[in-house]
């Protein structure tokens, strides 16, 4: 038989208050900050304390209200959400329209997003992990560039357009701060559609301020008259850091990408052969570059990615799935000309075998700022590996090593033989105890979906 844990003394004294609503809001001037939480989560969850919930907003005692972390979390419905929602909305009404706040009320930031979990985990006993107010103001920082110090309170929102019609929910919120400018900033940093209709998406970016917008995830089948009218949009958002493109784009698409810091490119079709027209309108130095399922780029491009005079403060060059098998010098050439500030290197399921190993191997040494490597689902003997382990030895700053498990621990049906991987783990192991620095590395099988990880140790 289990036995129940019994409830905290803050969560029986927040059902208390919650059978009384109106003594709770008579005694919230009172109450330790500790008890909001647990009052905001269960008058949240019962949908019937819209009062309550208004009078705990009004006089909330930390700089951050995450309320969509609660919004996204089960059990929710709509009704819910919009009842809550409307309640917290009527409190900031009062705030705003307030010369002097509540003595409480220390409310900065209304988190529409699905973040700040840390918080309410950590207030409600799920977790033992804190959030620090550090940690919270950084989480909801507007940028660099983006400050409003005119605008007592922000609310942050995601703009998510997949199956789910949340148009209304999304004009509902934009209309609502349109109508307080002045007093408040709606941030949207954060665009990602899935399939969904221009249309949809088109009547909300018309609504926001696309300079906040600072990622966007684009996986689309619109036609080519529908991604030109998207890129006058993305024209605007002047702080576009971090972009992921996957579907059906064209090189036209990138004509806007100038401020960039971060670019992923994903199963693009234009690209082999004019990555040299997307690398042209870059404006400022990226510091993640990002290639994946690309197999067909061209030697030009590859010469044109180390020629790039945006690509020499690079921190993370991730490929994946981009057939190198005929690259060996522009690859060569590509990490000499990124090494000296080079963090994260990935070189997966690439078609690697020894010429192109071999010819990156003196480079490689001199990657001294080098975090992380991976070289998984390439192929290629436990010689090679142990070149590589070799050549690697002298990073200091090296914390994880993915290599693929050598030719020679497959049978000839491509399983794993157990045994041979056994022997091979051994000679590895041996060969980081000659070089003689703690250290550990992982061998990963070919399968995408089911890898498999196998460690080798020395410390």
């Amino acid at each position: 038989m289990s036995i129940r844990t019994p409830p905290t003394l803050r969560k029986l004294a927040a059902k208390r208050l919650l059978r009384d609503q109106a003594s709770a809001i008579a005694a919230l001037e009172y109450l330790p900050a500790e008890l909001f939480p647990y009052l905001f989560e269960m008058a949240y969850r019962g949908g019937r304390h819209p009062q309550l919930l208004k009078a705990l907003a009004q006089a909330w005692p930390f700089t951050v209200l995450p309320l969509g972390v609660l919004m996204q979390r089960p059990p929710d419905h709509a009704p819910t959400r919009a009842a809550g929602l409307q309640a917290v909305f009527d409190a900031l009404d009062v705030l705003l329209a307030q010369e002097v706040r509540p003595r409480r009320c220390k409310l900065r930031v209304l988190d529409l997003r699905n973040t700040g979990a840390n918080f309410w985990d950590m207030w409600l006993g799920v977790s033992t992990e804190t959030c620090s107010l550090r940690e919270l103001l950084t989480m909801h920082s507007s940028g660099p560039g983006m400050e409003h110090p005119l605008a007592p309170l922000e609310v942050f929102l995601d703009l998510t357009f997949d199956e789910r019609d949340q148009d209304e929910f999304f004009m509902h919120i934009i209309q609502w701060a349109q109508q307080r400018e002045g007093s408040l900033h709606l941030c949207c940093k954060k665009l990602m559609t899935f399939g969904a209709p221009f249309q949809r998406v088109r009547r909300v970016l018309d609504g926001v301020r696309l300079g906040c917008i600072q990622e966007v995830e684009v996986n689309c089948t619109w036609d080519l008259s529908t991604l030109g009218a998207f890129a006058l949009y993305l024209g605007s958002m002047s702080h576009l850091q971090e972009i992921l493109l996957m579907g059906k784009l064209t090189a036209d698409y990138m004509l806007r990408l100038r401020h960039l810091r971060d670019l992923e490119l994903c199963s693009l079709s234009f690209l082999p052969g004019r990555l040299d027209q997307v690398l042209r309108c870059l404006q400022i130095p990226l510091y993640k570059f990002c290639v994946m399922c690309c197999p067909r780029l061209t030697h030009s491009d590859l010469t044109h990615l180390f020629q790039c005079p945006n690509l020499r403060e690079l921190r993370v060059l991730h490929l994946f799935g981009v057939d190198l098998a005929d690259f060996s010098e522009p690859l060569r050439a590509l990490l000499a000309a990124v090494a000296p500030t080079l963090q994260f290197l990935g070189l997966d399921k690439c078609e690697m075998a020894d010429s192109q190993v071999e010819a990156i191997l003196p480079v490689l040494s001199h990657c001294h700022q080098l975090r992380h490597f991976t070289m998984y689902m390439n192929n290629f003997p436990v010689a090679t590996v142990e070149k590589l382990l070799r050549h690697t030895t002298g990073l200091r700053s090296l914390q994880r090593e993915v290599y693929p498990v050598p030719l020679e621990g497959y049978r000839t049906q491509g399983t794993v033989n157990k045994e041979r991987l056994a022997l091979i783990q051994a000679e590895l192991a041996r060969v980081l105890r000659e070089l003689g620095q703690p250290r550990t590395i992982q061998l990963a099988t070919k399968r995408f979906q089911h890898r498999k990880v196998y460690a080798v140790v020395f410390s």
